[in-house]
Formats: structure tokens, sequence, C-alpha cells
């Protein structure tokens, strides 16, 4: 059995010309994306294995539908980058994967932490060379509340984290861990002095967080992004953070991220305003889509969509 593995770094690609043999499968690997013009790299494959980084659409579908895909299995959680109704229509089964939360869960955390001490201008006085203390004390998790909106494994990882610090924890969410205060949604921004998000972005979270949930949220609170940047309204955002009424955000996902996370813009300045507005402001954190970054996550990732391809194939059928 052979499946193409598209836009693969080259820690992926040793991932899956180490582990593809012992699943009885033939890698073929690129560091190119789905294009229509690289699709022929996937002849002979009925599944193929993608990255999150570059979108899947009509014109790719059509393309891979016509030599022979009916499989693709994202390396990822999300689905977003793909069109997944049009694939359905083209007889293409679209599927993400699994894999450890704790790298999400963590880098949740440090951006917390990092929040609240005011981590961000600490470490620009170190490089500066100025050791002074700043004029703002850090706060302690202890003291405050945290709501964590979507309760699924990544949410769940990230509550038992919070446990630790003993800050009490409310959450929205369907599922998730027993043993914590579930609250609806405007409770949740009413009462939390940090808000966290880990809801997956379709049509019913499309700013979830808009105009309305920022006014909502308690003054001087702080919100945390590390699911999706369609989750959160950015021009609000901003117009909560610059009219002070929130003190901060932590955002590893934005909305307009494509083309500019993962690039080096050195030479290149970014062109985008508000993102641009986001960096300037003292109280804003911001990582280019890098929670999921770690070495276990991407074995993880890796192998699992190898077994996802390799059920396609046998026909099994799971939830």
């Amino acid at each position: 059995m052979e499946v193409t593995a598209f836009g693969c770094d080259a820690d992926e690609a040793a991932v899956f010309r180490a582990r593809a043999p012992y699943l009885g499968i033939t890698p073929v690997i690129t560091a190119a994306p789905v294009a229509v013009d690289t699709v022929g790299l996937a002849a002979g494959s009925r599944c193929i294995s993608v990255g999150h980084k570059f979108r899947i659409e009509g014109a790719q579908l059509r393309a891979l539908r016509d030599i022979g895909v009916r499989y693709i299995s994202t390396r990822s959680v999300g689905l977003d980058h793909v069109d997944v109704d049009t694939a359905a229509e083209l007889g293409i089964r679209v599927e993400n994967v699994l894999y450890s939360p704790d790298s999400v869960a963590d880098h949740t955390l440090m951006l917390i932490l990092v929040l609240l001490r005011q981590g961000r201008a600490a470490l620009a006085r170190i490089e500066a060379h100025d050791y002074r203390l700043g004029q703002a004390r850090g706060r302690e998790l202890h003291d405050l509340t945290v709501g964590v909106v979507g309760t699924g494994r990544i949410g769940s990882a990230v509550i038992d984290r919070l446990r630790g610090f003993g800050c009490r924890i409310v959450a929205h969410g369907r599922s998730g861990p027993a043993r914590v205060e579930r609250v609806p949604l405007a409770e949740l921004l009413r009462v939390s002095d940090i808000v966290t998000l880990h809801a997956p972005l379709d049509e019913s979270t499309h700013h979830l967080i808009d105009r309305d949930a920022l006014a909502a949220m308690r003054p001087g609170a702080c919100l945390v992004n590390t699911a999706r940047g369609g989750l959160v309204d950015t021009s609000a955002l901003l117009d909560a953070l610059e009219s002070g009424r929130l003190a901060g955000a932590a955002l590893d996902v934005l909305e307009r991220e494509d083309g500019i996370f993962y690039t080096d813009r050195r030479a290149n300045p970014v062109d985008d305003e508000e993102l641009l507005r986001l960096h300037r402001h003292p109280g804003v954190v911001l990582t280019p889509h890098s929670a999921y970054f770690t070495e276990r996550a991407l074995t993880e990732a890796v192998v699992n969509s190898l077994i996802n391809c390799l059920r396609f194939e046998r026909g099994v059928q799971y939830d």
C-alpha cells in the first residue's frame, strides 16, 4: 500500500520513513503542498496525508479525485483548512488525527503565566540589559477564576493542569471531566479573570467571542486562544484591548494567519494592520500557531495519519 504525504517538513518526513514500513506502507514524501500541479505525485495512491498549513479547496480536490484519491488524512485535529463539503460531494473522505493534548495544554498554561507575570515586557527589558522590575506586580493564579470554553481532550487537559494552581475553574462545554463547575457561556464570561478557548471552529462557533461577548467579560480580564483564530472577532478584540477594558490577550492563532505564520517576514514586513496593532499592544503575547509543535505530537500525528489510511483501505469504520 502506498500513501503520499504532502507538505512534510524534514522532521515529519523522517518519522514517515521510520514508521511507515512497520505498517506495511510505502510512503511517497514531498515538502510540496497539495496543488493542481503537484497532485500527480499521488498517482497510484488512494490515500494521502496532508498538513494543516495549506488550504485544500475545490480545484485541488477535483484534481485529486481525477487521479484516484479517495481518502485524505490531515495531520491535525482541525479540519477547517479542507473544504470537507466539496470533498464529500466528490466522494473523498476526510478525517483528522488525534494526538496527545498535552502539547497544546502545556502551551496554554505557559501563555496564561506569561500574561499574569508580564513576561513579554520582562524579557524585552532583559534583552535591552535593563534589569529593573516592572512597574506593575504580577497576579497569582491561585487568586483568580479561569474560564475554560470547550471541554474536549485539550480543554480537559488544561483543566487538569489548572487544578494544581488552586484557582477557581469554571467550564463551558458539552462533555469533559467530572468535578468541574459547569456554567453557561454568559456566566463564564462574567466571572472569569482569564478566558481560555478550546472549542472547534465551525459555523456555530465562528466569532464566538464577538463584540458582545467581550463587553460581557470582567473588566481587566485576559483572553487566551490556542484553538482557532476564527473563534475571535479580531477587530472587536483590538477595541477591547485598546480601550483598556481587557488587560491582555495571548494568541497562538489568528483569523488571517495564512501566508504570515510559518514564514520569515524580516525582509518582507507584514502589512496586516490588525496584526501590527496586536504587536504594538503591550498586553498582547503572540506565538505563531505553535502550541502543537512538540516531538511527541509530531510522532503521534504522523503515525495516526498512517493508521487512518490503513483503516480506510481495509474498510474499517470507526467513530
